[in-house]
C-alpha cells in the first residue's frame, strides 16, 4: 500500500511541473517590435495563461522583416526544444512585397509539415492586405491561409491583427506596428484559439 502511496504521489509532483512549450515563429509583429520584450503578445500570452494555472514556456523565433522563406529554418532550429504547439505568424512581409503567393504557400506547407511530423499541433495566424494591393491579390493571399487550414487540417486565426489593424490607437506612430494597447489585444486573439487546445 506504502508503495502504491509512493507511486501516485510522484505522479502528482511530476503532474505539477508539466510544462506545455508554445514556439512563436513570425516576423516584427510577433517580435513586438518598438514595445518592451514584456509587452509583446507572446510574452502576454504566457503571463495570462500562467495566472490561470497553466503552466507554460513560450519561445520566440521571430525576427523583423523576415518572410516564410527563413520559417522552416528557424523551426528547424529549435526543434531541439521539443515544442508542443507552433505558433506561425508568417507571411504579411510576403504580401507586402508582392511575392509570389505560390512561393509562400509553398514554403508555408514545408514548415507545417515539418511541425507536424514532429507531432506539434500548428496553429496558423492568418493576416490581410490592405485594400491598394488589389482585390484579385488580397483574395488570394487571405484565401491561402484558409486553403492550408482545410488541407494539412491545423488550427488557424482567422486575422491576427483583428480590431488592431488600421487602427491608430493600436498601433505605434508607423500605422503597422502595434503598440502595447494593441499586443494586448492580439494576445487575446491568440488565446481564444489556443488556451482551449491546452
Amino acid at each position: 500500500m506504502k508503495i502504491w502511496i509512493g507511486i501516485l504521489s510522484l505522479f502528482i509532483c511530476l503532474g505539477s511541473y508539466a510544462q506545455t512549450t508554445i514556439l512563436f515563429v513570425g516576423d516584427s509583429l510577433t517580435e513586438g517590435y518598438g514595445v518592451p520584450k514584456e509587452k509583446s503578445y507572446p510574452s502576454l500570452v504566457s503571463d495570462k495563461l500562467n495566472k490561470k494555472g497553466k503552466k507554460v514556456k513560450i519561445l520566440n523565433g521571430s525576427v523583423s522583416g523576415s518572410t516564410t522563406a527563413s520559417g522552416i529554418s528557424r523551426l528547424r532550429w529549435f526543434l531541439k526544444a521539443k515544442p508542443d504547439f507552433l505558433l506561425l505568424a508568417l507571411g504579411a512581409n510576403d504580401g507586402l512585397r508582392g511575392i509570389k503567393l505560390q512561393e509562400s504557400e509553398k514554403n508555408l506547407r514545408e514548415i507545417i509539415k515539418l511541425a507536424k511530423s514532429k507531432k506539434i499541433k500548428v496553429i496558423l495566424a492568418g493576416m490581410l492586405l490592405p485594400v491598394n494591393y488589389g482585390e484579385k491579390y488580397r483574395t488570394e493571399f487571405e484565401d491561402m491561409f484558409k486553403k492550408l487550414e482545410k488541407e494539412l487540417t491545423i488550427y488557424r486565426i482567422p486575422f491576427l491583427l483583428k480590431g488592431v489593424g488600421g487602427e491608430a490607437e493600436y498601433n505605434q506612430n508607423d500605422g503597422i506596428h502595434p503598440n502595447e494597447k494593441g499586443h494586448e489585444l492580439i494576445a487575446e486573439t491568440v488565446l481564444k484559439t489556443l488556451e482551449p487546445l491546452l
